[in-house]
């Protein structure tokens, strides 16, 4: 007899295909995203589609015209962000993952900067630069020091979307009892955030279905 929880997970994956084939509209770049990002041998750790989709909600919902990315992969998130008509910064340190992303959102509004995302985001803001949305879906082990340059990369009521919060927690023996960002996000005064849990039915391994995202939005001097 299956558990509650292995029936739960089904019918999670039932739910999300259900999603898929009926608020997702065809993509052909997207598709080729995908595609020419396995063909090229890139992990497969990319959002999913209707995570894709959320993120482009959220710029439109607050009017994004630029968007930082730490951490580029294929471009697969690029797209999502370029196609609300942002302009898209992304930063990426493995040479191979850039030039697969390049192919992959050639004729969009974006560039992706070669380099360590600790080396570049000081250049950015040393350059002025200011976005409407920090998207941060790299290094966990950095998720903080990422943390800490969007919030002065980002515009009053500009929003700051970190991936896989929850994923890194679960990594920890003592999850919910030692210091996180969470712990250290909440103790920013300058911004407003909140976490939420979700199931990734789409993923083959148990530990890696469960995870969450932080949403924050900049609310004060920096």
């Amino acid at each position: 007899m299956a558990s509650p929880a292995t029936g739960h997970l089904r019918k999670a994956g039932k739910i999300d295909a259900q999603a898929q084939s009926s608020l997702l509209k065809p993509n052909p770049q997207l598709d080729h995203a995908l595609s020419n990002s396995i063909a090229n041998g890139l992990p497969p750790i990319t959002i999913s589609a209707l995570q894709g989709q959320y993120l482009a909600i959220q710029c439109q919902l607050i009017g994004a015209k630029s968007v930082l990315e730490i951490g580029t992969l294929g471009g697969y998130s690029t797209i999502w962000f370029a196609s609300t008509g942002a302009r898209v910064t992304s930063i990426e340190i493995n040479t191979k993952h850039r030039s697969v992303a390049l192919e992959n959102t050639k004729g969009l509004d974006v560039e992706i900067i070669l380099g360590a995302a600790l080396d570049v985001l000081p250049k950015l803001a040393r350059e002025g630069r200011k976005f409407d949305l920090v998207f941060i879906d790299a290094d966990w082990e950095e998720q903080w020091e990422y943390f800490q340059w969007a919030v002065k990369l980002t515009r009053l009521n500009g929003c700051i979307y970190v991936d896989n919060v929850v994923r890194e927690l679960l990594e920890h023996e003592n999850v919910g009892e030692s210091e996180s960002l969470v712990t250290k996000v909440g103790r920013e005064e300058s911004v407003t955030a909140t976490l939420v849990s979700t199931v990734s039915s789409h993923k083959t391994k148990v530990d890696e279905m469960f995870d969450g995202f932080m949403l924050a939005v900049v609310n004060g001097d920096k």
